[in-house]
């Protein structure tokens, strides 16, 4: 069973809206990630980990394509088709020998290209009883939750799969997504645990005009009925209809139990959001257990197997989430909860254990990195780099200062005006546009909750100036005429 081939097997876990800041390897002391933080322990560690375009959809096309969203061709996440005719990291592996299989959610509204094995959820894919796409395009579903049902679908492949050729695995599950259906053993995994609010909880957003318009706030925007379960018509909506009827019982006792602290106590104004803000929390993390308890899953299995000396282990998610920071949930801003993305990495013999790494790496060099791990060729078209050097403490030519980002989809959902900017290690320009039209700076060393935007102070001039020939120098280098346009067009102050 044990791997013949020299070069290493890859496996890429990605999950979906998992914080960093929801792992105790990140530094969180209230909730249990054993099997992430296993991987941590035994590997490196990323602390800026960051995305050029923080949602869901495209991500993914970013991690197949180590390219920008204006690149790719994938923006938003509406029903635009991936185009799989692109250079693509599963295609450049399979190239070099690998054998290639994608599990899970993909959402990209087209099927897998260059795997050789794929069994995904349509769409978003459901918590309970969910669909699976298989090959060639069959349509099956299976009883049971969806962070198990991943789990057994990989194990079954890597036990079929072709011994003698090394293999990479996307392992892609749907936890944490909103509406955080926790598995039947996770229901009230969280319940005594009472989690403070974030210091800008009731952020007044002052200063931050894009940030004063948004519609993703716990208190406004967060439902009581689909997001935290309250009264929900178990035939009508669709996150529970797929409950079998055992199912139902256990998780409709549960949910109206849970219903009856607002109904009773008749909550409203701060006690209510806050009621939810507690509630959201305790879901989440409570989905967030099946995620890392399949992890573990899969880790043992490579132990037990003996695949685990020879395979390189990634987990990362495709982007980062608020858990309350600035009264939010979702992502999409260029603020730090949504920019920066876990990632952790354990490569047996090769990454020192307990190593992080602080430079500032981006997830279009997620695609060349593992190129770069698997000996294989990374196409020129690919506008990242492989940070493996940084892994092995081997980099000997400079690392990256600035990192750019531009996100697109606008008004629905959330209503999050598109922009672009820049971080650096410790300031962060960006410019709103779409109706917006205002810029925003902060000193990150200063301001690391990113509260106060110190654009056109007294004082910033110089900096600002800075910031923007280097904004402008991204842009070209990574192509995003567009952007460079809206950039000439954009106001001063």
């Amino acid at each position: 069973m044990a791997q013949t081939a020299s070069r290493p097997n890859i496996i890429f876990i990605f999950s979906d809206d998992h914080a960093y800041q929801g792992i105790g390897a990140y530094g969180n002391k209230l909730v249990k990630t054993p099997n992430i933080d296993r991987i941590a322990r035994e590997g490196a560690l990323l602390t800026n980990n960051i995305v050029t375009n923080s949602i869901c959809g495209p991500s993914r096309a970013t991690l197949l394509t180590g390219k920008y969203s204006h690149v790719n061709g994938y923006k938003r996440n509406d029903r635009t088709r991936f185009d799989t005719n692109q250079t693509l990291l599963s295609k450049s592996l399979q190239q070099s020998g690998y054998q290639t299989a994608w599990i899970g959610k993909m959402h990209l509204n087209s099927l897998p290209a260059g795997f050789d094995y794929w069994n995904v959820l349509p769409d978003q894919g459901n918590y309970y009883n969910p669909d699976f796409i298989g090959q060639p395009n069959d349509t099956t579903r299976y009883t049971g939750y969806v962070s198990d049902l991943i789990t057994k679908f990989s194990v079954e492949w890597l036990e079929k799969r072709e011994n003698s050729k090394p293999f990479f695995l996307i392992v892609g599950h749907k936890a944490t997504h909103r509406e955080w259906l926790p598995d039947l053993q996770d229901l009230g995994a969280y319940d005594d645990v009472t989690f403070p609010l974030p210091a800008n909880f009731y952020d007044d957003y002052k200063g931050r005009s894009a940030a004063m318009q948004q519609d993703m706030s716990i208190e406004k925007t967060m439902r009581l009925k689909q997001d935290l379960k309250v009264n929900v018509d178990y035939e009508k909506d669709y996150a529970y209809n797929r409950f079998n009827p055992e199912q139902k019982k256990v998780f409709k006792a549960y949910y109206d139990k849970i219903g009856k602290e607002v109904t009773d106590k008749q909550l409203t104004g701060k006690a209510l959001t806050e009621w939810k803000y507690q509630r959201y929390l305790r879901d989440y993390f409570s989905v967030a257990n099946s995620l890392d308890r399949n992890i573990g899953k899969l880790l043992d299995y490579l132990d037990k197997s003996g695949l685990a000396k020879n395979t390189v282990v990634i987990y990362a998610s495709d982007q980062g989430f608020y858990l309350g920071e600035h009264g939010w949930f979702d992502k999409r801003f260029i603020y730090e909860e949504s920019l920066k993305t876990p990632f952790v990495i354990r490569y047996p013999g090769v990454i020192k254990p307990g190593k992080k790494v602080e430079d500032l790496i981006v997830n279009i060099d997620w695609a060349p990195t593992v190129l770069n791990i698997a000996a294989a060729k990374i196409p020129s078209d690919m506008q990242g780099k492989s940070f493996l050097p940084l892994l092995k403490d081997e980099a000997k030519a400079p690392w990256r200062k600035e990192a750019y980002y531009h996100y697109y989809e606008f008004p629905e959902p959330h209503h999050v005006f598109p922009h672009f900017g820049l971080r650096t290690s410790r300031y962060k320009l960006a410019y709103f546009y779409g109706g917006a039209d205002s810029w925003e700076l902060f000193d990150l060393e200063k301001d690391p909750s990113e509260g106060s935007n110190i654009y056109g102070k007294p004082g910033t001039e110089k900096i600002t100036a800075d910031l923007k020939e280097k904004l402008k120098a991204l842009m070209k280098e990574y192509k995003d005429d567009e952007g460079l346009k809206i950039l000439a067009g954009a106001k001063s102050i």
